[in-house]
């Protein structure tokens, strides 16, 4: 039988790493996760936000609310 993996077991796995992050209206957001909630709000560091692909703004340590995540992917 295989165990699938669950949403929090993903964020443990790439817990200081670094993620992609798409918020709800397009935003991306890349940065080192350091931690995370049971509402799936997202402390990242080294945060920048991305255009095409490419660094538009060095942001550093910032919070992230759970509700407004689209999704999380591994970098």
């Amino acid at each position: 039988m295989v165990q699938q993996e669950r949403p929090f077991d993903l964020l443990n796995r790439v817990l200081g790493q670094h993620v992609l992050i798409r918020l709800k209206g397009g935003t991306q957001i890349r940065g080192k996760l350091t931690s995370f909630d049971i509402h799936m709000n997202l402390v990242l560091v080294e945060a920048e936000e991305l255009d095409g692909g490419e660094a538009k703004a060095k942001i550093g340590t910032m919070l992230l609310r759970g509700g407004n995540i689209l999704y999380v992917s591994p970098v």
